[in-house]
């Protein structure tokens, strides 16, 4: 049985890496994934932790890291207000529905379907249907 597990999720795997190579935060995605279920599963659910988290890494790396400095700058140049905001800025966080500004993420960036804004001087991205912070470009 755990034979067939593994040799269903090298395959699965093997399918889903080379089409999901090019999507943004596979790797980080991949691994946050292989150590949330290792955490919760052992060595099984970390190969599947690893293969979801491989599949669904784009959502917690909207931006790749080598388009992070050039949005980063694009911010500044920007010059948008920091909205102060009293708990900590971290990815998950909702915030709140008055008082932030969202603003469009340039085509090139390639998320449409994301918001960004200042807040604490932190660039964030943001859902905007949910006001959920998905990622803090540093």
């Amino acid at each position: 049985m755990i034979r067939s597990f593994f040799k269903i999720a090298a395959i699965s795997i093997a399918l889903i890496l080379p089409a999901s190579a090019i999507a943004q935060g596979v790797v980080g995605g991949m691994e946050r994934g292989a150590r949330e279920g290792e955490r919760a599963a052992g060595p099984i659910g970390g190969a599947v932790g690893g293969a979801v988290g491989a599949v669904t890494g784009g959502v917690a790396g909207i931006l790749g890291i080598d388009q992070r400095p050039r949005f980063r700058q694009y911010v500044v140049e920007q010059h948008h207000p920091s909205f102060h905001y009293r708990e900590s800025v971290r990815v998950g966080a909702v915030l709140p529905k008055a008082g932030v500004t969202y603003y469009d993420v340039p085509a090139e960036y390639g998320a449409p379907n994301y918001r960004y804004t200042v807040v604490n001087d932190q660039t964030v991205l943001v859902d905007p249907r949910t006001r959920r912070v998905v990622q803090i470009i540093d």
